[in-house]
């Protein structure tokens, strides 16, 4: 997959081809769905399947103080995009020229002198332009004017209710990662680099592989039954693990971080990008009374994510 930031100067190569449009965060099913839609279009116009999204994400740029909300960091949701086999990601800069354009001129601007799309797929619920102006129904009628299709994607529900980035979020605030990944269509996963910690649980037995998560939307903190995918170099597999998430109450820190440890694995990590996928919530994060009970309680959530994980 091609990942273009430099919207501006286009190789002719990257136009011409068939995109969904949209955010993407979490690339769950109705994403899939739009991403499908797109799929068939390019199948159909012997075009390349695109996507373009925005970065930074329009919420973080309308509120840059709010909480931390995403589900996913550009590198995971380029990984999971991947895996959808599209070939061109457009991360169109999201900033104050693009936000003044009205409906109009973001069709005639972006889609078609900008990217040169041959058709573009978006959600029921779209909305773009100048005060979120234009609807889906509006695209369609610029692209008939302009050269370009549009399809527009019908909304994707479960039995529990609309698949949405907000209901996934909830389900993990609320410790419930399966129901996350039902929506999702994958389990959530945390990406990033290894960093350097203060090496405490070497001390205790059990040394963690430590990831900030920093601007994403928190899960429940806790400890976690995971799997671990370590994409390239001599450890490349996928692992079973168990993961902390929270602030290390024990040790009176408050940077909430993922400290995960991964089952049966030697070697040193650090610096290396890895994921970790969520499967099952445990525990909520707790403070013992010494490092004995802390090492039992470890002993203990270490058994039961390997009894869970066999069966997954």
């Amino acid at each position: 997959m091609r990942i273009i930031r430099d919207t501006l100067y286009l190789d002719p190569a990257d136009r011409g081809a068939a995109a969904a449009i949209g955010n993407f965060d979490g690339v769950h099913l109705g994403h899939r769905s739009v991403i499908d839609a797109a799929r068939y279009a390019a199948a159909h116009r012997s075009a390349p399947l695109g996507i373009m999204t925005f970065e930074p994400h329009p919420r973080a740029f309308f509120a840059p103080d709010a909480p931390p909300f995403r589900l996913m960091n550009p590198e995971a949701r380029a990984n999971e995009l991947a895996k959808q086999d599209v070939e061109k990601l457009y991360e169109v800069p999201f900033n104050a020229a693009l936000v003044a354009l009205t409906p109009q001129e973001f069709a005639q601007a972006i889609i078609h002198d900008r990217l040169g799309l041959a058709h573009v797929v978006v959600g029921a619920d779209f909305c773009f332009g100048k005060d979120r102006a234009g609807t889906a129904s509006d695209l369609a009628r610029f692209g008939a004017d302009m050269g370009f299709g549009v399809t527009v994607a019908p909304m994707v529900k479960l039995e529990a209710g609309r698949v949405s980035s907000t209901a996934i979020r909830a389900a993990l605030t609320d410790g419930r990662p399966r129901d996350a990944a039902a929506m999702l269509g994958h389990w959530h996963r945390i990406v990033g680099e290894v960093i350097r910690g203060d090496q405490r649980g070497r001390e205790l037995g059990y040394p963690t592989a430590n990831m900030s998560i920093a601007g994403l939307h928190p899960p429940k903190f806790g400890v976690y039954a995971v799997r671990v995918d370590i994409p390239d170099g001599p450890h490349k597999g996928r692992y079973d693990g168990a993961a902390s998430i929270g602030v290390r109450p024990m040790f009176g820190e408050n940077m909430p971080n993922c400290e995960t440890f991964i089952f049966d694995f030697k070697g040193d990590l650090y610096g290396q990008h890895i994921s970790v996928a969520l499967v099952d919530y445990l525990r909520p994060e707790l403070k013992f009374d010494g490092l004995p009970a802390l090492i039992t309680q470890m002993d203990a959530d270490c058994a039961r994510a390997r009894d869970i994980l066999a069966d997954v």
